[in-house]
């Protein structure tokens, strides 16, 4: 099965067992530091043990006076022995290792203590402008680049990844919206290319021969005014070509504009977007060339590369979803494959958000915690009631049963999933309600004992006589107390997301969240309404993430969506809202109004007094302890079923 995508490659003196990169991807892992850390190595381990053969160590800087904070480097010679310890063990697992040698550009501005380069000017504010690089600091840099790969090389590593894209500095010399030059590193393309290929012959002239050097790129510029087209990424291309490089990797994305999505692509976003473009500069440039871009499943890798459109995929969300994605793939075992659904919540927005220390994953909450969170047997099986048949409760009784418990998992209604099959029902989100019926079908062949349309009860819990409860019910709309609320032409956001109810006529969104943009979108796109948000705060969409919001945006601007933000709603009436906008009363006509102004967490007070009277612990996970994301709950519920036998559990859990 996928003969293509496991058949090996070889690039000049190294080969490849198969077709699979595992690509260069921020994780945080360094800390406060830049040096290799044991959680690094741990968290390339498991993806090695878990079937993958080539691993891209990420984004690693070669200048050590523009090496922020929290990145990896090889700016120096003290960092070689770390590398040397992570290519080691990777080799000793039978992985060939990479690591991508980076200059971030605008991007080392997370540490204030580091030089920010750029290829011009840039006004950052009215007293001070970024000045441009000068020729000595690009010689400087230039050079770094080839120490960088003397130490890569001294490391053990096989190959090297140029970063060419994504808005760093290569990027940014390339692209003639960002250089303004007029010295000869500005103005022509060929110009613009000199620093690139200044670098890349450093690399080469400090890299064996027989070792292979890939460069990563992006396909074109997106958003971004008189910026790169394909053409002159195929014409630069075909010169690094002719200076040593070996292998492309198409990527796409900026962090200028709302390009981001394309980076690091949201659910959003089709599977293979890109491989078209890939396929263009394989065909014209013949470099043997990586597709990347939303290629989560290896019938969509196996096709790509069958048809001829590129020589290897970055399957890299794919394998944090589930590190034995590609052992699965090659078993054939594709329906137990826990399939990344392109939320951005852990991988991007773990690394954009300054508040989380490291990447972690919705579907996968021990990533960077592959050692800590371990599943191991129980010492003595126990009956454990878990009530809510949530993406929590679901996952908690898959890890109680793996860890050989007697796991019983209650559910009010008819269907396992709750609110992750109703965010599935949302615009373009089906991959979500696929998870949520992946996650039951393995409770199923797990053989759980699932019992639906089943309350908890007292009488429930006296029957079950459990020796530990999970409380996972979720949370519930909230609706605010404000006149008007209860009317009939009020609707409930989940219900509408449902399809179990409809509004008619002009509909008033209350809420511009994640949850009342999906509405308004559903019932413009779908149903063709005038739709009118009113939001409280200052923007719409502030719960959602960096990774999806460029693109709802974008997508909302295609329908006959109103957006009224610093609106607070005083009145429902028959067929009007009342909303105080910037200190003055405004009506919105309404034939329906939608509530979606969040969620609250379920009272469960019953289920904590029974479970007191009758002498049984127990621990509230995700919605239940209080409403937040998907990823919250199901961190939650692993970690609870992983160490509620060896430790009394505080909430909410966490390790």
């Amino acid at each position: 099965m996928f003969d293509k995508l496991f058949q090996p490659i070889k690039v000049r003196e190294v080969e490849f067992e198969n077709r699979i990169l595992y690509p260069a991807m921020g994780t945080k892992f360094s800390g406060d530091d830049k040096y290799v850390t044991d959680q690094l190595i741990a968290y390339h381990l498991r993806r090695v043990e878990g079937g993958s053969r080539f691993n891209m160590v990420e984004v690693t800087s070669v200048h050590e006076p523009s090496a922020p904070i929290g990145f990896l480097s090889l700016g120096d010679d003290k960092y070689i022995e770390g590398h040397k310890k992570l290519v080691d063990e990777l080799h000793k697992s039978g992985a060939k290792v990479g690591v991508q040698l980076w200059q971030g550009g605008f991007a080392v501005a997370s540490d204030p203590n580091v030089r920010i380069f750029s290829p011009s000017p840039v006004p950052l504010s009215p007293e001070y402008t970024l000045p441009a690089i000068t020729k000595e600091e690009i010689a400087e840099v230039v050079k770094a680049y080839g120490e960088a790969a003397r130490r890569a090389n001294e490391a053990g590593y096989d190959t090297v990844e140029f970063h060419a894209g994504h808005n760093y500095l290569p990027h940014t010399f390339l692209s003639a919206y960002f250089n303004h030059r007029e010295d000869e590193y500005g103005g022509s393309l060929e110009n613009r290319m000199r620093f690139l290929i200044e670098a890349i012959d450093e690399i080469r002239a400090n890299f064996p021969e027989e070792k292979p050097v890939f460069m990563r790129v992006v396909a074109h510029d997106d958003f971004l005014e008189n910026g790169l087209t394909i053409e002159d990424t195929i014409e630069f291309c075909k010169v690094a070509k002719d200076h040593g490089v070996d292998v492309v990797d198409v990527s796409r994305g900026n962090f200028s504009s709302s390009a981001m999505q394309y980076e690091v692509p949201p659910i959003d976003l089709p599977q293979g977007f890109n491989i078209d473009n890939a396929a263009r500069i394989k065909e014209e440039t013949g470099l043997i060339t990586v597709g990347v871009g939303r290629i989560n499943n290896a019938p969509f890798a196996e096709k790509v590369i069958d048809q001829g459109k590129v020589d290897m995929v970055v399957m890299g969300r794919a394998q944090i979803a589930d590190p034995d994605f590609i052992n699965k793939s090659r078993a054939g075992d594709l329906k137990h494959i826990d399939y990344c659904v392109g939320c951005d919540q852990g991988c991007l927005d773990g690394f954009a958000d300054p508040n989380m220390p490291h990447i972690t994953c919705l579907i996968n909450p021990a990533v960077g915690k592959e050692r800590e969170m371990v599943i191991t047997p129980a010492k003595e099986c126990k009956t454990v009631l878990v009530a809510g048949g949530g993406v929590a409760g679901m996952k908690a009784a898959q890890v109680l049963k793996d860890r050989g418990h007697n796991p019983i998992l209650v559910e009010k209604s008819d269907e396992l999933g709750g609110q992750f099959i109703t965010a599935g029902k949302a615009p373009r989100k089906s991959e979500m309600m696929h998870a949520a019926r992946f996650m039951a079908n393995e409770c199923r062949e797990k053989e759980v004992d699932i019992r639906l349309n089943t309350e908890v009860s007292k009488e429930l819990i006296t029957e079950i006589k459990p020796d530990y409860i999970i409380n996972a019910i979720g949370a519930t709309p909230f609706i605010p107390p404000m006149p008007g609320a209860d009317s009939d032409i009020v609707y409930d956001s989940h219900e509408v997301l449902n399809r179990e109810t409809k509004p008619e006529g002009t509909t008033v969104v209350i809420g511009g969240g994640l949850i009342g943009m999906e509405v308004a979108e559903l019932l413009a796109e779908e149903y063709g309404q005038k739709v009118t948000v009113l939001e409280m705060r200052e923007d719409i969409l502030m719960d959602m993430g960096t990774g999806r919001k460029p693109f709802v945006i974008e997508n909302i601007k295609n329908f006959d969506i109103d957006i009224v933000t610093l609106a607070k709603v005083t009145e429902i009436a028959d067929d009007k809202v009342l909303a105080e906008v910037n200190g003055e009363m405004k009506e919105f006509p309404a034939d329906s109004v939608v509530i979606a102004v969040g969620a609250r967490s379920r009272d469960s007070e019953f289920i904590k007094e029974s479970a007191k009277e009758l002498g049984i612990d127990m621990v509230t996970v995700g919605d239940a302890y209080r409403a937040r994301r998907a990823i919250d709950a199901i961190r939650e519920a692993t970690l609870a079923a992983m160490y509620f036998d060896e430790e009394k559990l505080e909430e909410p859990v966490t390790i």
